[in-house]
C-alpha cells in the first residue's frame, strides 16, 4: 500500500507575486501583473507530490482572511489540506520581479502556533495510518513554547507509526536531529550553522562525516543553490551529484520541489537515497528555470520508476 504524505507546514505565508518592466526602490511604481498563492515549504511539497499524483495532504495554520485566502487557494488548486485555525492573521509576503533584475521576497512576521491549534493539530496526527509518513517543512514559530508542547509530543510518537523526513531550521532543527529521521534536508546556510567554531571551518565533505556520526538522522542531504548537492548516509561515505545547468528564472522554491521528489521516490518506489536525488535533481532545476513554484511542465522531465513524461 502507497503511504500518504502529510506535510507539516508550520508558517504559512499568503504571498502577492507583482510584475514590473523594472522597479528601484523611493518611488512609486505600478505593476503589470500580479497574482495570489499560498506558500510555506510544506504547502510547496505538497503541492509538488499532488502534480506527480502521490498521495499527500498540507498540515497547516491558518489565521484571518489571508489565511482563508490561503485554503481557498489550495483546494481551488486540488491540493488536499488540513487546516487548524490560529488566532493571529497568516503572514503576508510580497515578490517583486523585473527583466534582468535579481527576484527579491519581502515577508511579514512569523504567525506563531497556539496551543489550541498545536492540540488540534497532534490529534489529527495520532490518528494517521500506520506507515504513513510526515514531512517537517520550514520553521515553527514558538516550537520550543508551552503551547507547541502538543505537537512536538505529536512528533514524537509519529516515530513509533511511520517514517519522518524534516526540511527545517532553527530550533525544530536542533531538535528534530536527536531523533531518527529518514533524512534531514538543509541548506548549506542551515548546515554550517549547526556547528560551533572551529569545526565550522572545516570542509563540508568532514562535517558531513561528523553530523552523520553525532546525530540520529538516518541520512544528511545539504543543498547549495546550482552547486552539488552533497549526502551522507549513517555508515557510508559522503557523495555529490551536480544539478543539471539551467537559465536561472527564479529559484524560489526548487528545495521544496527538490523535497517532494525525494519522498515521492524514497516512499512510493522504494528508490535509494542515491538513486531517488538523481532523478529528483532535474525537477528542482526546471523548476529555477520558470516562474512560480512547481509550475514548470512535466514534460521531457523522467517519470519516476520509469520513461520521461513526455513519453506516456
Amino acid at each position: 500500500m502507497i503511504p500518504h504524505i502529510h506535510t507539516l507546514t508550520g508558517n504559512l505565508l499568503w504571498e502577492q507575486t507583482f510584475d514590473f518592466p523594472s522597479w528601484a526602490p523611493g518611488r512609486t511604481q505600478r505593476a503589470q501583473s500580479a497574482s495570489s498563492q499560498a506558500g510555506g515549504k510544506g504547502v510547496n511539497v505538497a503541492k509538488m507530490l499532488t502534480r506527480l499524483g502521490a498521495p499527500a495532504t498540507a498540515l497547516c495554520f491558518p489565521g484571518g482572511v489571508t489565511g482563508a485566502g490561503c485554503e481557498a487557494w489550495m483546494r481551488a488548486g486540488g491540493i488536499a489540506c488540513r487546516a487548524f485555525p490560529v488566532a493571529q492573521a497568516t503572514r503576508l509576503g510580497v515578490v517583486v520581479r523585473a527583466p534582468g533584475q535579481p527576484e527579491t521576497t519581502f515577508l511579514g512576521p512569523d504567525t506563531p502556533v497556539g496551543e489550541a491549534a498545536a492540540r488540534a493539530c497532534a490529534a489529527y496526527m495520532d490518528h494517521c495510518a500506520a506507515g504513513d509518513v510526515l514531512a517537517v517543512c520550514g520553521s515553527v514559530p514558538g516550537w520550543s513554547s508551552d503551547e507547541c508542547e502538543p505537537l512536538r509530543a505529536a512528533v514524537d510518537r509519529w516515530f513509533g507509526r511511520g517514517p519522518v523526513a524534516a526540511d527545517t531550521y532553527g530550533p525544530p532543527l536542533t531538535w528534530l536531529i536527536e531523533r531518527p529521521l529518514a533524512w534531514v534536508k538543509v541548506n548549506r546556510a542551515e548546515f554550517d550553522a549547526l556547528f560551533a567554531e572551529p569545526e565550522r571551518h572545516e570542509p563540508l565533505v568532514n562535517r558531513l562525516r561528523l553530523a552523520a556520526g553525532r546525530w540520529s538522522p538516518r541520512a544528511w542531504i545539504v543543498t547549495d543553490g546550482p552547486r552539488p548537492v552533497w549526502f551522507v548516509e549513517r555508515g557510508g561515505a559522503p557523495a555529490s551529484l551536480t544539478p543539471p545547468p539551467v537559465d536561472e528564472v527564479s529559484p524560489t522554491g526548487s528545495g521544496d520541489v527538490l523535497h517532494a521528489c525525494l519522498l515521492h521516490a524514497v516512499f512510493h518506489h522504494n528508490a535509494s537515497l542515491a538513486d531517488a536525488l538523481q532523478q529528483a535533481l532535474p525537477y528542482a532545476a526546471a523548476n529555477a528555470s520558470h516562474p512560480g513554484i512547481a509550475d514548470f511542465p512535466l514534460d521531457d522531465l523522467p517519470r519516476f520508476g520509469g520513461a520521461p513524461h513526455g513519453n506516456d
